[in-house]
Formats: structure tokens, C-alpha cells, sequence
């Protein structure tokens, strides 16, 4: 048994859980964060993709329920975890599965996707002790009265989205119902994390759950983003971009012989339709992940097709918005490649921590026009990395060719 997770007072049947996981040590930032909420404080915290937030939060929450038996009594569900993509949704309901297995804790998915009166019924039939979902099924559930929100543990995992423009009125009218359940108990142990958190978005936080001066503990990803992942960057006119992905890919897969994994970002889902047409159309094995696809609306089974086959290793390439990548836990990535520089540096954090996970090294390879160009090198600045110029020459990737002086002397 761990002494790691032991000495962090988790209960002893979840540490037995992971190790059937191998995992043994706890890691920085769920050192960092567990004793803060085993002891009842409330934390805001920001961690890499792939340092183990989820865990941060669930085994403290999960070793206070078992331990003060909060799923046998009491207003359920007794904890609360707000998420803001399906994906993302899923992917925590699953670990709580793994998780909860062989106790009587029970855990519900609630997402937009599901039927709302099967979901009803589900709920009036296993009063689970744990919901996992999005802000707006949760709301609509919590208004029509079919859940009582009187937590005692609440998580806004990827919170900078949550208060995002599109999504922070529904999270800001749930937490106000939330709110109004603390005048009925004591206050709710509180944790809102994400790869990123700003000051901005910390004051939005502290707002709209009503609580002050809440710590904020980061984690030392510096090292991930600096040491573990080398950052490229490959020139190419606009019109030239998707010529030089295919390219680049090409290139890659010669380069190395073990299986890759290229995830490829654009910044609006019409642009990744594009993307992702062309490439198909010159048979390059890609599946795509956001909003649109052939201006229809991606279902959802469509997307877990899409991740899958991305997973499994059927498609080589996958194609993304930031928005659709959200949350999404994905092994074995080798290589994130941007067909634009985000005007935001977390964006660039968010989509570099898609690689170099689980001690991995991993590639950062953004295509931009000049002007993209001069974005990204102060983006280099900012985030104090080292960003190295390739070109692509007879199918190799490669660093610039110096230019020879006659080039310069007038005719």
C-alpha cells in the first residue's frame, strides 16, 4: 500500500484501487491539494493536463464521505461535480466508477445528450449520492425541483470555461441555488480547478459561489511545458497551410517508425471541417472533433466514434477546436500541431498539455503566416520557452537552411 496516499489520509480501499492502476505516488499538485480539502478548506487550483486533478479532488471527497458514511444519510446528492463538455463529463464519471467500486457510493452522469425523462426516472430511482454534469442539465433538473442541491462538496473542473461568455450564466444561476442551501447547513467544501486560472477568472469564481480569500495552489508544470515538450514552428502562407499539414505529416511519419498520435488544432470548427476534408479526400487516416461537421451539428455518438477511433489508434490524425478538446484525456499524443496562434497564452498552455503525458516527451508544432509568426514569438517570451524554427526540405522536417550570401547581392 502507498505510504504516499496513506500519509494524505485517503481511505484505504481507494489507495488499493490505485494500485491496481500502478499508481503508488501521489503527484505535485495532489499533494499540494488533498491535505487542503481533507481538512475542509476550500481551493482553487491550476495543474497541467495529465497531473492528476481529478484525483486531487476525488479522493479527499470520497475519503470524507466514507468516512463520515455522508452517502447514507443526509440530503442527496451530498456531492456535486460540474463540468463543462460531455467528454469531460464522462471521463470523471468514469473514474468515479473505478473508483467506487465494491461501496455503496452511487455516482450519475447528467448530460444534455441523454433523454431528460429517462434521466428523471433515474434519479428518483437510485438517489445517487454523486452527480457528475454540465451546468445547464443540472439546472434544469434543479428547477424542476427533481434535485435538491444541498451539497457538501462542489468541483467546477475546467472553471475558466465555466465562466467563459457562453457558459457562465447558467453556472453563475446554479451556484446561486447551490448558495441559497448553505443558510440549511454548514459551508460546502468548495474546488474549482483547471490547466489554467487567472486572477480574472479566480474574482469570477469567488463571486458567483459567494466565497472570499479562497487559496490558490499551483503546481510546477513549468518543467512539463519547458523540459518535456519541444515547441516548433514551420512557416507557410495561409492559403499553403493545409498542403504543409499534409506535408508535415507525411514527414513525421517517416521520421519515426513507432505508432504516432497527431492532434491538430484550428480556432473555428468551419476551418477544422475544411481541414479535415482535405485530408480525407488525400487519404490521410483523420477523424474530426467539433461543433460542425458538413454544417450539420456533430452528434454525439459521432464524437465518441471520432475519439475512439483516435484512441484505439484507427485514425492516425485528429481534428480539433479548443472549445471540442476541452477536458478530453487522451494517451499516447506525440505530437499537437496549430494551424493558428491563439491570441490567449492559456490556450497555447491548454493545447500543449494534450502532449508529454505520464512523464512523456511530446511535440508543440504551430504553421502560421508571418503575422502568426510575430504572435507566437511573443508568445515565446511570455511563457519563457524556446520555440525552433523547422522546415520541411525533400520530406524531411529539419532546422532552417542558412541562406548563402549571393542570395543577397543585387543582380
Amino acid at each position: 500500500m502507498s505510504e504516499g496516499f496513506s500519509n494524505l489520509k485517503v481511505a484505504s480501499n481507494f489507495i488499493t484501487r490505485l494500485e491496481e492502476r500502478k499508481i503508488r505516488e501521489p503527484t505535485d499538485i495532489q499533494r499540494k491539494i488533498i491535505p487542503h480539502l481533507t481538512s475542509g478548506e476550500s481551493v482553487f487550483f491550476a495543474s497541467a493536463t495529465g497531473t492528476g486533478k481529478t484525483f486531487a479532488y476525488l479522493l479527499p471527497f470520497l475519503s470524507l464521505m466514507i468516512e463520515s458514511s455522508h452517502n447514507n444519510t443526509g440530503t442527496k446528492p451530498c456531492f456535486v461535480i460540474i463540468a463543462p463538455t460531455l467528454e469531460l463529463c464522462t471521463q470523471i464519471n468514469g473514474e468515479l466508477d473505478f473508483l467506487l467500486s465494491g461501496t455503496n457510493i452511487r455516482s450519475l452522469l447528467l448530460i444534455g445528450s441523454v433523454n431528460l425523462d429517462r434521466q428523471i426516472e433515474t434519479i428518483k430511482k437510485t438517489k445517487p449520492d454523486i452527480i457528475v454534469g454540465n451546468p445547464n442539465r443540472i439546472l434544469i433538473l434543479a428547477k424542476k425541483r427533481i434535485l435538491r442541491l444541498n451539497p457538501q462538496f462542489l468541483v467546477l473542473d475546467e472553471a475558466d470555461r465555466l465562466v467563459s461568455d457562453e457558459m457562465i450564466n447558467d453556472t453563475f444561476e446554479l451556484c446561486q441555488i447551490i448558495n441559497r442551501s448553505k443558510k440549511e447547513k454548514n459551508n460546502i467544501i468548495f474546488a474549482a480547478c483547471s490547466a489554467t486560472m487567472n486572477k480574472k477568472n479566480r474574482d469570477k469564481l469567488s463571486d458567483i459561489i459567494n466565497y472570499k480569500d479562497i487559496s490558490f495552489i499551483e503546481s510546477e508544470d513549468h518543467e512539463i511545458l519547458r523540459e518535456k515538450i519541444e515547441h516548433w514552428a514551420i512557416f507557410s502562407e495561409k492559403r499553403r497551410k493545409d498542403q504543409t499539414l499534409r506535408s508535415l505529416l507525411a514527414a513525421l511519419k517517416e521520421r519515426k517508425s513507432k505508432k504516432n498520435k497527431f492532434l491538430v488544432f484550428t480556432n473555428k470548427g468551419d476551418e477544422a471541417g475544411i481541414t479535415l476534408s482535405k485530408l480525407q479526400h488525400h487519404h490521410v487516416s483523420a477523424a474530426g472533433l467539433f461543433g460542425k461537421i458538413s454544417k450539420k451539428p456533430i452528434s454525439s455518438q459521432e464524437r465518441k466514434i471520432a475519439l475512439e477511433s483516435f484512441r484505439n489508434g484507427s485514425v492516425e490524425v485528429l481534428v480539433s477546436t479548443d472549445l471540442a478538446a476541452r477536458g478530453l484525456d487522451i494517451q499516447g499524443v506525440t505530437h499537437v500541431i496549430a494551424l493558428d496562434v491563439p491570441s490567449d497564452s492559456e490556450v497555447y498552455i491548454h493545447r500543449c498539455g494534450r502532449t508529454a503525458r505520464a512523464g512523456k516527451r511530446g511535440t508543440m508544432i504551430t504553421i502560421g503566416d508571418e503575422t502568426q509568426m510575430h504572435l507566437l514569438a511573443a508568445m515565446e517570451k511570455k511563457l519563457k520557452i524556446r520555440v525552433q524554427p523547422k522546415e520541411l526540405h525533400y520530406g524531411k522536417v529539419c532546422a532552417p537552411l542558412p541562406i548563402k550570401e549571393d542570395e543577397y547581392k543585387e543582380n
